[in-house]
């Protein structure tokens, strides 16, 4: 094979090219092994291994061509490897390093031997003597007698940039240490830029003292290569001797020397040489911007920012570090400032002008740029920088671990105090690490100003290859290396986008955090969480126990733990929105309960803090409800269903239905445990119900009726299947009988509230030939075995059925044939008891058999002829007689919501009379529906509609109240709690405003009442 074959095989794209230099300016140095491989030649090995194996060829080529000593480079390169790695390596990457090389060529010393990094101190000095000042004075200044001090200093300035480059492309270092090297050879050229100033000053000048103060990446420690250094200029006058000068006119004169020597720090940094400009400075971070002084005091500065400053200016502060010049006075400007940085976010609309100030830069950039842009696009390096510093803002102001100005150890800061996830943290730190790296390569091959990703697939390559040169110490940017790896350029765009959309995500989710606008607002007092201080908040907010609740707080922050940190975040936001609920001190309680037994639940504080929605919605559901609170500390994981609309959405019958019988088939062999994980899904479908419901998630009344109803039914056929498995076990034989249950009341009306039993009649037809006394006993046995079953004393809540609706009530058999129903229902049953079938359809069992019986009890509930008049005074006898004896003596019959006047009871029992009269004739009042029936009669001219609109608003406020009552007290009750405290709870619940919530509640259901009472009383009694 050749040697342009071979050179071509090792990766040289114009491998004729490389033969030539090779061969002529480099002297055939590297062609000496011309049988075997060439490529076990170490300078070929080396230049092969280059991010571009031509760039690197060629640049050595022109630094030989350039250097008085071939022989010593060549030699050299045959015997140094670190050196002969480090050459090839920053040429392969920078052209413009290689022209640096060309104009000094014995500066590839610099590579030879150790390299290391060099102090600050040590920087500057060398800045300084390039320019021929002295480092020891204290303003030093550059010497007249050399002609070109700026050429000299870029000249300086290079040589750090090919030795950083050296170490950098060799992966000796990180780029932690790669941008604060270079932020501290930026400010070591600041120095000796103002001290090229001085030596340009007119003679004469006032003495000033000046300070460069570095902003941006340059203050933070984290420049890049090729970049603009922003600073801010802060002077003062030099002060002498008691009465000595003329105040104002001193200042004025201080002022035109330091305007002076900052305008020429900037010209020294811009002006053409040579050796090419150093870098931008860019001082329009200062007050007023490009309209303001260059230069001003200390105190123009401070009353400026006091009074005038923008909100991104207090971000940009973040970064202010003195560089250069007088460092006590910069220093002073720092330490003035760093207060006000940590109080930024307590300013009016904080976080909205941040995220505002964010979309404007992205806007900004052209549609063709921004999706290739490093630094300003989405995805790129300022979504990390902005969502950390507008974290480290809010947070810091009680934090401080968070006052840190560089972005890595500020992300680190953010980890470690829990107030981003730690995964999190790391994906945008490996994120920050990438495209800074990606910045740095494409500003180095021409020492340029770039942000922009190319599109040519050449400069990809390029990338790519010099990316797998990082893998250490920066941490992998690829999979580990396989045995066949994709092109260079392939590889690289993949893992870009990947990054870019990693970044963009993670910034929305932390930059867009509702948490951050709610910490914002908080004063300092209740973000700090300071016992003296939190318990006059705590009472303030209306705590009844600030005690017991600084306990709680305690209890949570204690200690230098993650879970810790995370809590000290988050209760002052929730301890306000505890607050807006009806009664917070049990909210916190609660809070503190659930978040003991999650305590080791990675996912737990990691969703209250990313999902602020969540955590408000816990928050109000703990301090609204004790039915719900009592519900989710059995089973405290299912606060992971706050943080989703969808989740609280109420499953349909089919899927509850499918869980329920799926849950119990993995207990086949144990009835109770298969009942238990019934109830188990039912108790989490009742606790998504009621969060649903105080949450205003699922709306109309309706819909949580249903909801509940269809929890009830899906329990009950599912428990129903269970018993007739373990009966029949027991009987070692199929069921001798079908068996159906039947749905009654709000059970079989479709109106469960949250502390309905479950009304129900068992029906069962037994098997033909088999005794029907075998088929009694066996469908008795499985409603026994239903009830116990459902009753169990286990930590889920029972569910009651109740059967006191069939013949002969509570003395009559459990269990009846249809023809038995048949029998009872037309030789002795009372008239209230057709009224009570008007609810009856069947809910569980054999289906073909609960469709028989609401097809036999249709005779009963639907006379052809109506009900006649002596039915209807017994109805009207028994309805008397309730509300006289079922009221509790003692209790205020106005505000009883079930059987008091206007009440549920009125209501009811209203429809369900026209029921009776009329649904022979209107085949609409057909339903076992309360709702639909009232419209039915407004339809066919029965109600008029003014008086089903009173009906229908007092009806479904008392049972709005009921539901309530159950959702505040954990417990049923049908009047309106006495307590002042539970009938604002009440009252909250329901929607009505701080204040006199409880009397306003009161005042609209004795309205409601009275109206539906007049409604009621002549329809129903005539």
């Amino acid at each position: 094979m050749t040697l342009t074959g071979r050179l071509a095989r090792l990766g040289f794209a114009d491998a004729a090219r490389a033969e030539r230099l090779l061969l002529t300016d480099l002297g055939g140095i590297g062609t000496e092994v011309t049988q075997g491989d060439p490529g076990t030649d170490p300078l070929l090995t080396a230049l092969a291994a280059a991010a571009d194996p031509d760039l690197a060829l060629a640049g050595l080529a022109r630094v030989f061509g350039a250097t008085t000593d071939a022989s010593d480079l060549r030699q050299a390169l045959r015997d140094e490897p670190d050196f002969r790695d480090r050459l090839t390596a920053v040429l392969g990457v920078s052209a413009g390093l290689a022209d640096h090389l060309t104009r000094h060529p014995a500066d590839y010393e610099l590579l030879r031997g150790p390299v290391g990094r060099p102090a600050p101190a040590e920087l500057r000095e060398q800045m300084l003597r390039a320019v021929g000042a002295n480092p020891r004075l204290a303003e030093p200044v550059a010497s007249q007698q050399d002609k070109e001090p700026v050429a000299a200093l870029a000249a300086a300035y290079r040589r750090r940039l090919l030795h950083l480059a050296a170490r950098d492309m060799t992966a000796v270092v990180t780029v932690e240490d790669v941008v604060e090297e270079l932020a501290d050879i930026a400010a070591a050229v600041l120095e000796a830029a103002l001290a090229v100033a001085r030596s340009e000053l007119p003679p004469g000048s006032a003495p000033c003292r000046l300070a460069v103060v570095a902003m941006g990446k340059c203050g933070a420690g984290e420049l890049n290569y090729a970049s603009d250094v922003d600073v801010i200029f802060v002077a003062e006058p030099v002060t002498g001797p008691p009465g000595n000068g003329n105040g104002a006119a001193d200042e004025t004169a201080a002022l035109a020397t330091a305007s002076r020597l900052a305008a020429g720090l900037i010209g020294v940094c811009a002006r053409s040489t040579p050796e090419g400009s150093i870098f931008p400075v860019d001082p329009n971070l200062r007050p007023e911007g490009r309209h303001g002084p260059l230069v001003r005091t200390l105190a123009s500065h401070r009353a400026y920012y006091e009074r005038w400053a923008k909100t991104w200016e207090f971000q940009a502060l973040l970064k202010a570090r003195p560089v250069a010049g007088d460092m006590a006075l910069g220093q002073a400007y720092a330490d003035t400032f760093a207060p006000l940085i940590w109080q930024a976010a307590r300013r009016e609309h904080f976080v909205e002008d941040t995220q505002a100030m964010r979309r404007r830069v992205e806007q900004s950039l052209p549609a063709r740029q921004a999706g290739r842009e490093l630094k300003l696009g989405p995805g790129g390096l300022r979504d990390i920088e902005f969502a950390v510093q507008l974290l480290q803002l809010v947070h810091g102001r009680t934090d401080e671990t968070l006052h840190v100005p560089a972005t890595l150890p500020a992300l680190a800061a953010l980890a470690a105090g829990g107030y981003v996830g730690r995964a999190d943290a790391d994906e945008l730190a490996a994120a920050y690490r990438f495209l800074r790296r990606t910045e740095h390569l494409l500003q180095l091959h021409r020492l340029s100003r770039t942000h922009t990703l190319p599109e040519d697939p050449a400069v990809l390559r390029r990338l790519g290859r010099a990316m797998r040169a990082f893998d250490l110490p920066n941490g992998p940017w690829y999979p580990p290396p396989a045995t066949n790896r994709t092109d260079p350029a392939v590889e690289f765009d993949a893992m870009w986008r990947r990054h870019a959309r990693q970044v963009r995500r993670l910034h929305e989710k932390l930059f867009y955090r509702p948490l951050l606008d709610a910490v914002a607002r908080l004063p300092s007092d209740a973000a700090r969480l300071t016992p003296a201080e939190a318990r006059a908040r705590l009472e303030a907010l209306g705590y009844v126990d600030p005690a017991g609740a600084l306990r709680h707080i305690d209890a949570l922050t204690t200690g230098v733990s993650r879970r810790a940190a995370i809590q000290r975040t988050l209760l002052p936001v929730l301890l306000g929105w505890f607050a807006d609920a009806a009664e917070p001190d049990a909210g916190l309680l609660a809070f503190r309960q659930v978040s003991e037994a999650l305590g080791e639940s990675p996912w737990y504080l990691r969703l209250l803090r990313d999902e602020t929605k969540a955590a408000e919605r816990m928050a109000h559901v703990l301090a609204s409800s004790r039915y719900a609170t009592g519900l989710l500390l059995r089973a405290p994981d299912a606060v992971a269903m706050f943080g989703d609309d969808a989740e609280l959405a109420p499953r349909s019958p089919a899927a509850l239905g499918s869980e329920m019988m799926a849950a119990a088939h993995r207990y086949d062999d144990d009835a109770e445990a298969a009942v238990s994980a019934i109830r188990s899904v039912r108790r989490r479908e009742l606790l998504r119900i009621a969060a649903a419901d105080l949450l205003g998630v699922t709306g109309e009344l309706a819909a949580t009726e249903e909801a509940l109803t269809s929890v009830t039914r899906a329990t009950v056929q599912t428990a129903l299947a269970v018993a007739i498995l373990k009966v029949s076990a027991e009987l070692r034989r199929p069921l001798p009988t079908r068996l159906a249950v039947i749905a009654m009341g709000r059970f079989g009306g479709h109106e469960c509230g949250y502390g309905s039993d479950a009304d129900v009649l068992f029906v069962h037809d037994p098997i033909p030939g088999l005794p029907e006394r075998e088929a009694s006993d066996a469908a008795q046995a499985v409603a026994v075995e239903l009830r116990r079953l459902l009753a169990l004393p286990v930590p889920d809540p029972a569910l009651v059925i109740d059967a006191d609706l069939r013949p002969d009530g509570r003395q009559g058999p459990l269990v009846r044939t249809l023809a038995a129903y048949r029998a009872y229902y037309r030789g002795r049953s009372a008239p209230w008891e057709a009224q009570a079938l008007l609810r009856a359809e069947p809910a569980a069992g054999d289906p073909e058999l609960g469709a028989s019986f609401i097809r036999m009890v249709a005779e009963f509930r639907y006379r052809l002829d109506g009900i006649d008049p002596t039915a209807v005074r017994e109805i009207r006898r028994v309805k008397a007689r309730v509300e006289a004896e079922r009221i509790p003596r003692g209790a205020d019959r106005a505000l009883h919501v079930k059987l008091g006047p206007g009440g549920l009871s009125d209501v009811e029992w209203t429809i369900q009379l026209l029921q009776l009269q009329h649904a022979h004739a209107v085949p609409a009042l057909r339903t076992t529906r309360t709702g639909e029936a009232m419209a039915a009669a407004v339809e066919d001219g029965l109600l008029p509609a003014a008086d089903a609109a009173a009906l229908m608003a007092a009806w479904q406020l008392a049972a709005r109240i009921r539901n309530a009552i159950v959702l505040v007290r954990g417990r049923p009750g049908d009047t309106l709690p006495t307590r002042h405290g539970e009938l604002t709870a009440v009252a909250r619940l329901l929607g009505y405003p701080p204040g006199d919530a409880a009397q306003a509640l009161e005042q609209d259901y004795r309205r409601a009442a009275r109206r539906a009472r007049s409604v009621m009383e002549p329809l129903f009694y005539g």
